[in-house]
């Protein structure tokens, strides 16, 4: 039988492990962590009892993910929790505007541009399935549904606060988008910033933006689970320094890893093309994160933001748009767009009772050292005054906590790299999976799709691994 490795089990490592076990090769991951996930991982970061996710938080494209749809994950233990909406952004006025699951009642939230919203989701709401079977898979390949594609892409290139402005009227219905966008990590100035709005929006009003029941770990050990019912295992604590130490393996190597970590594992055996490519990779904006134990729930001005797990912290479109081009310049906002989970509002074993936990993060530039504490906590209490008075304990990871903790996350950056047009096209480099070595591939969110927990750059990553494996034992015709 022959052995195949996947070093790094964050859930597109899980991923293309369990693709590859499918086909009956003998497999194993690598983890150099204790504690394998990733960046999926729930941790008792601040006090005991209190269960934070160390990463992603909330998982519209965990719901969305065709691959981990297709896995018998209910069976192993996973339970999807969802707010009464999806999103919550809270205005100045003391109000907020929420995302719905229905685009019923979406078009009466947003009044007046609500058959513009409407109008805009319809399409990939309707053909959800093969939207975004296209939307996460390589870019270079014919989408099912060409028309619809097409159709998102103009949009979808674009710069979100053209989009905004032009699809709507209200400053409701543009400080909601601003905010989706603003997930991209660009600047809602540049090409592009529009797509991330679009999926996740999408999402909501199909799949949802739940969370785990117990947390993102729940995740990882559904796949892990799952993984040695089909004959793969996984070790914890075995850190790869070099691909030579794999070089038994007779089979496919995935790295989920991202070019950095490439090359100081396997630099000497990349084709000197694909090795600068990786040299010349760029990385985008990092995160600066803050987990929260507290007294009581976030005291919200705006009741409604009780509604949702996920809470937009930022205000007006412009004021959006300003925090995040001052990150892409490498400056430090002063009033930085904050994103807010609130998973103990809707699933008690995430706190002791009566307690609850928040995660919260803002974009700082890449390897940022600039302590965002106070001004992400200003932003918190001018929207929900009091809520320095409801915590018990806090812990603060800038860039380099994070990268420390997942060597991936590199200066902070939980994307896998920049969303930058080249980027888009060419993830990593041309090939996006195949390394260009004999039997090496990288499957980790620095290929496509990108960021988020789906698994799905796994997912393609392995089943190009195996394509390759098959052509090469093909048996050749004997020419006479």
């Amino acid at each position: 039988m022959r052995r195949a490795c996947v070093i790094g089990s964050g859930p597109n490592g899980l991923a293309a492990a369990i693709v590859l076990a499918r086909t009956g090769l003998e497999v194993e991951v690598c983890e150099a962590e204790t504690q394998p996930g990733g960046a999926a991982r729930t941790m008792e970061l601040t006090l005991a009892g209190f269960r934070h996710d160390f990463g992603s938080a909330v998982h519209p494209m965990g719901a969305a993910s065709p691959f981990f749809e297709s896995l018998p994950l209910a069976d192993q233990g996973l339970r999807w929790i969802h707010g009464v909406a999806p999103l919550a952004h809270p205005l100045e006025d003391g109000t907020a505007v929420t995302l719905e699951h229905s685009l019923n009642d979406q078009e009466k939230t947003l009044g007046e541009d609500g058959a513009a919203w409407r109008g805009m989701m319809d399409p990939l709401a309707e053909h959800w399935r093969d939207f975004i079977e296209d939307a996460m898979g390589p870019v270079a390949r014919i989408p099912r549904r060409p028309l619809l594609m097409a159709r998102f892409g103009r949009l979808a290139m674009q710069p979100a606060t053209g989009v905004a402005r032009r699809m709507f009227r209200g400053a409701r219905a543009q400080a909601l988008f601003a905010g989706l966008a603003a997930h991209s990590f660009l600047s809602l100035d540049e090409p592009l910033s529009a797509a991330v709005g679009l999926v996740l929006a999408a999402a909501a009003h199909v799949v949802g933006w739940p969370i785990p029941r117990g947390g993102s770990q729940a995740i990882t050990d559904a796949l892990i689970a799952h993984l040695r019912q089909l004959g793969g295992e996984v070790y914890t604590g075995r850190r790869i320094t070099s691909i030579a130490e794999l070089d038994g393996v007779d089979g496919p190597i995935l790295c989920d890893l991202t070019p950095r970590q490439l090359l100081a594992v396997a630099g000497d055996r990349l084709q000197q093309t694909y090795r600068k490519a990786m040299e010349g990779y760029r990385y985008g904006p990092g995160a600066f994160k803050i987990d929260y134990a507290l007294t009581r729930p976030i005291p919200w001005r705006a009741r409604e933001c009780n509604r949702s797990i996920t809470v937009h912290v930022g205000g007006t479109l412009e004021e959006i748009a300003r925090s995040e081009d001052e990150v892409r310049q490498g400056r430090v906002p002063e009033r930085p767009f904050v994103l807010v989970a609130q998973p103990s509002l809707f699933d008690p074993t995430r706190a002791p009772e009566g307690r609850h936990v928040a995660w919260v993060y803002c974009h700082v530039p890449n390897g940022s050292t600039v302590d965002m504490r106070d001004p992400i906590e200003d932003q918190i209490e001018r929207f929900a005054p009091g809520f320095r008075d409801c915590v018990l304990n806090r812990r603060i990871s800038p860039p380099a906590v994070l990268e420390r903790m997942d060597a991936n996350l590199v200066g902070g950056d939980v994307n896998g790299g920049e969303l930058s047009m080249r980027q888009f096209f060419f993830r990593p480099a041309l090939g996006n999976y195949y390394t260009g070595t004999p039997n090496l591939y990288l499957c980790s969110a620095s290929t496509p799709p990108g960021g988020g927990v789906h698994g799905m750059c796994g997912y393609h990553a392995a089943r190009m691994a195996l394509r390759r494996l098959a052509r090469s034992h093909r048996p050749t015709a004997l020419v006479w």
